[in-house]
């Protein structure tokens, strides 16, 4: 396994542990600087957070301290199989149908909370959010990976919908979010608790799970609602890899701060025998804000959102995915038949038109406005 992954079924590992398996392919990980942390809300009571974007050098001590590197081995016994996954021998006719039948069923509505049928995207990944906002499965035959809740009551469709594809919550070990807003991890507490999976975040993510309550570096800081807070979160660090099952699921994180400061897209490959594809799900990144947030006057934070749209511009991607599907135009992808676009152009144009997004706002804010 390589030094930057930090996960395996059901055990964590960090760069500077060693890896070994075991032939049921459960994970055993050797004492080293253990650099992946469990954190729990109780740890965080009575700190103060000054967060700036996925900068864990500008959080206060006590913060660094909650984080502190824990000293564990983990030696687990054999998991039990998922369930049989839906059929491997299904007919690209067959996931165009599923994609077709979702526009037809979305097409009208962005509803947060409006169910919608699942389908697959390509190979072992699957659509199994709502017709508003996206949840994405990646599947394995030893367990899941689940990217992103829905709110508390999306959550229910999210599980309904996991179910329908023929498999079983339960099998989800994985839980990861794209960015730290009630509409897209309101229901990731809940989501814990139906599946025992465990709880990832880039670490200004992780505070804000854990406490329920945006961040104060947040540019919508004070417009949303509280959100049931996640018991237990384990922090991703830039760089890290996440694999579930040897030569099985593996994600890469990108730190995409802008939209918020915890936001992280994720870049992986599905396959369909020969035929892989690459596929990105990128974060929202939107310029939107308060009335009293001014990107312009937080430089160094507009710097690291300018970065962050270089970075997804340069990533290469086949399939672009998004946590509100209308941003990257899904519904007509769907309806045309197709998600695929050619690498690099999905990500680098969809970067480039928030691009032009937030330069427009920086302008107006030039402006008084």
């Amino acid at each position: 396994m390589a030094q930057d992954d930090i996960f395996g079924p059901q055990g964590v590992a960090s760069p500077a542990q060693s890896v070994t398996w075991n032939a049921q392919g459960d994970v055993r990980t050797t004492q080293g600087d253990v650099e992946s942390h469990k954190v729990t809300a109780g740890s965080l009571k009575g700190t103060k957070f000054s967060l700036g974007p996925c900068n864990t050098r500008s959080m206060s001590r006590a913060w660094r301290v909650a984080f502190a590197p824990l000293t564990f081995a983990l030696s687990l016994g054999g998991a039990t199989a998922p369930a049989a996954a839906p059929s491997s021998s299904d007919t690209a006719s067959d996931t165009a149908r599923s994609q077709r039948a979702w526009a037809a069923a979305c097409s009208d509505s962005d509803g947060w909370d409006q169910p919608g049928p699942p389908f697959r995207i390509f190979g072992n990944s699957y659509y199994v959010g709502t017709c508003g906002i996206a949840a994405i499965l990646i599947t394995s035959p030893k367990g899941h990976v689940l990217i992103d809740s829905g709110t508390e009551k999306g959550a229910d469709v999210v599980v309904a919908n996991i179910r329908a594809l023929g498999f079983k919550p339960t099998d989800v070990a994985i839980l990861l979010s794209s960015h730290e807003h009630f509409d897209h991890v309101g229901g990731m507490a809940k989501l814990q608790e139906t599946t025992g999976a465990r709880v990832f975040a880039s670490p200004a993510a992780a505070r804000v799970l854990l406490t329920g309550e945006d961040a104060l570096a947040d540019p919508q800081y004070g417009m949303h609602p509280p959100m049931r807070p996640v018991a237990r979160v384990g922090v991703i660090r830039e760089g890290q890899k996440v694999r579930y099952n040897r030569n099985g699921l593996v994600l890469t994180p990108l730190f995409t701060p802008g939209h918020t400061p915890g936001a992280t897209s994720w870049q992986w490959r599905s396959c369909v025998g020969q035929d892989c594809r690459t596929i990105v799900f990128a974060d929202s990144l939107s310029p939107v804000s308060s009335d009293a947030y001014r990107f312009s006057a937080h430089p160094g934070y507009l710097a690291a959102y300018r970065a962050s749209l270089a970075k997804l511009a340069a990533t290469p991607c086949d399939i672009l995915l998004t946590p509100h599907p209308s941003a990257s135009g899904m519904r007509e992808k769907l309806a045309k038949g197709s998600l695929a676009t050619p690498a690099p152009a999905s990500c680098r144009d969809y970067a480039k038109g928030i691009a032009d997004r937030l330069d427009a706002r920086i302008a107006k804010e030039a402006d008084g406005g």
